[in-house]
């Protein structure tokens, strides 16, 4: 009699349509090995191989190499019960495949057209540029994952119900029918939380400087695209003229560009006379807990990006004031209390720095260990969140 809520190899096959065969080879290479695995038993598969046969097909669809898939799958550690983080990556790459897809079927229609031409070069030279811009969806994947680890902590462990997103959006002074431009807007996650409280009057220009997070906004903005006009642009060079918009909007991304002041001076350029700033960042403080954890673990493991000490919450007002008066810092009441080990080793091996090649292995487990065992002293590890926005007029 087999175990409750396992599956056999020929049961799995069945219940999802993957030969026997397939399954054995990904068991052989090291891809999908059940957990419940005794070297010459039955293979006896539970709902965490399910999950992750499921993101592997999922890989394998987005045009993945085995090789390809099992890196990622080594370099990531899926909870159990946190499926749903994983899921929505997938979702994001599936979406710009979709959209690069449409862009490849546009441009083949327009070239089928004009195809009675034949001395018109353009239209199928057209079909090749746009087929050669194809995405690594490799890193498209890492990319969306990463960002989702970082929203999932946030969301989970936050003690403010607000949710950050919510309470930037009721700290804007805008008019009826202003015009709007964002900076560094990513996947467009500010607008997606805001969606029901947009006034159909605004006229929003969302800009990133990754073509590849515009096509992911313009995705996630579904019915409310016919708002937006999408960009991807540099914000040290705004292609826009003198005194085009109401409001700018640059939310956690300043820290990020080169040269900073270029960048403050295009968004006063672009801004009417009495249009408003609003930028957030962050202290240098903020989440510092997180960088003490590591380093009392390993003094050479390093979690927290450097970047956020060129444009914080205690020298962008000074940045700032070359360009705009009426300034003012706005606070957000928050922090983290975590109280789980996964969703915290997860945040730290997405971010830029060093803990993704550190905490590898042996290494992996022994922290795992040594966060277990700080929460079982405290219960729950307590996480400094010092978030807010400049505010300021032209």
């Amino acid at each position: 009699m087999y175990k409750e809520n396992y599956l056999t190899t020929g049961q799995l096959a069945k219940r999802t349509g993957i030969t026997v065969r397939t399954l054995r080879y990904y068991d052989q290479i090291g891809l999908l090995i059940p957990e419940d695995h005794h070297a010459g038993s039955i293979r006896s598969y539970n709902m965490k191989d399910l999950e992750k046969l499921q993101q592997i097909q999922t890989l394998k669809y987005l045009g993945l190499s085995l090789q390809e898939i099992k890196d990622i799958l080594d370099a990531e550690s899926l909870s159990i019960g946190e499926i749903r983080h994983s899921l929505q990556a997938q979702l994001d790459v599936l979406q710009r495949k979709i959209t690069h897809t449409e862009h490849v079927v546009h441009a083949i229609r327009d070239a089928m057209q004009m195809s009675v031409d034949r001395s018109d070069w353009n239209h199928l030279a057209n079909v090749i540029q746009t087929l050669q811009s194809k995405q690594d969806w490799g890193e498209q994947y890492r990319t969306a994952s990463r960002l989702q680890t970082r929203i999932h902590l946030y969301d989970k462990f936050s003690t403010n119900p607000q949710g950050w997103h919510n309470w930037v959006f009721e700290q804007l002074e805008v008019h009826p029918g202003a015009h709007i431009l964002e900076l560094g807007g990513g996947d467009g996650t500010f607008w997606v939380r805001n969606a029901e409280r947009i006034p159909s009057s605004w006229r929003i220009t969302l800009t990133d400087i990754s073509s590849g997070m515009v096509e992911e906004a313009r995705c996630r903005l579904g019915s409310k695209n016919s708002q937006f006009k999408l960009l991807s642009i540099d914000a040290q060079q705004i292609p826009f003229h003198d005194e085009h918009f109401d409001v700018v909007i640059a939310n956690n991304m300043l820290y990020h560009v080169p040269d900073i002041p270029k960048a403050i001076h295009e968004i006063h350029r672009v801004l009417k006379r009495g249009g408003i700033i609003c930028t957030s960042t962050m202290s240098t403080q903020h989440l510092q807990e997180i960088e003490h954890l590591a380093v009392s673990f390993d003094p050479d493991l390093h979690v927290l990006d450097q970047a956020i000490k060129r444009f914080n919450l205690g020298n962008g007002g000074v940045l700032l004031s070359s360009c705009f008066s009426d300034l003012r810092l706005l606070r957000y009441d928050d922090r983290l209390l975590v109280d789980e080990a996964e969703p915290l080793i997860e945040y730290m091996i997405s971010t830029p720095m060093n803990a993704k090649e550190r905490l590898v292995g042996a290494a992996i487990d022994k922290f795992r260990n040594h966060v277990n065992r700080l929460l079982q002293q405290n219960g729950a590890l307590e996480m400094t969140k010092e978030n807010g926005i400049f505010l300021g007029r032209k």
